[in-house]
């Protein structure tokens, strides 16, 4: 089980916080990791870029000149994208180069980033990121007390306007609610700095799809459903009995 110790802003250990094993198992995932970045890259996109075709451009439709008797080369109008001002072969067109893998990809890949962050030792967890002031001073000395360098990202349970309007003139320091924490951003930090209440959001934030379906453990399987039992068949039922009596009762 994970175990990761708990400073207040002065940087004096207070507590740890055990995180959940069936989330952070330490497993890895490079491909799914990359396939996500990928995405959210390619969504980033504004794909405006557009070049007008041979029919789109400017210019008249007739022959410049007769097709022989000039020694001229053969063209057939001023369009052609052979020529200078005519249109472009296969031009880029506005489109949208955004796609977007399966929702547990996407999660695999969130768990597989924060526990290469775990394992690396780039977690930092605070009791409290409350500042006294929503003031850059007071962010750059909260970073300078918690001996934080580099790409910072800092996540709480829940949006925190002061603490990002304190961090938002820090180039390289982000701030984001548990909900936002994507693998981009965390891939791209350095260290992730995280309150007690933002480290528990972000288990939640998992808990009801990896702990909500049931599943079958390899190699075992779900008891056969019982069946009903069947009807008795008395001697009463024999049909020779049956056509006696019928006799019987038509004499």
């Amino acid at each position: 089980m994970p175990v990761l110790e708990v400073v207040n802003q002065q940087n004096e250990l207070m507590s740890e916080v055990a995180l959940d094993d069936a989330i952070f198992d330490g497993r890895i995932r490079e491909h799914l990791i990359h396939e996500v970045v990928v995405m959210q890259l390619a969504t980033r996109r504004a794909g405006s870029s557009s070049a007008k075709t041979r029919s789109e451009v400017r210019g008249s439709r007739s022959k410049p000149w007769r097709q022989k008797g000039t020694g001229r080369a053969r063209v057939g109008r001023r369009r052609s994208p052979l020529w200078r001002h005519g249109g472009v072969i296969f031009p880029p067109k506005p489109r949208n180069y955004g796609f977007r893998p399966p929702k547990k990809v996407r999660q695999a890949a969130l768990v597989s980033t924060l526990n290469r962050k775990i394992l690396e030792g780039n977690i930092k967890v605070v009791s409290s990121l409350q500042l006294p002031r929503p003031k850059t001073s007071e962010m750059r000395k909260l970073l300078s007390n918690l001996e934080l360098e580099g790409h910072v990202l800092c996540v709480t349970a829940g949006p925190d306007p002061e603490l990002r309007r304190a961090s938002w003139n820090l180039q390289q320091t982000k701030c984001l609610p548990a909900i936002g924490v994507n693998v981009y951003d965390v891939e791209r930090a350095n260290v992730l700095l995280l309150s007690q209440d933002g480290i528990e959001a972000v288990q939640q934030r998992f808990r009801p799809t990896l702990g909500g379906a049931s599943e079958i453990p390899s190699g075992e399987t779900l008891p056969a459903e019982e069946t009903a039992p069947e009807a008795e068949v008395s001697d009463s039922a024999d049909p020779a009995s049956d056509d006696a009596s019928s006799e019987e009762s038509e004499d």
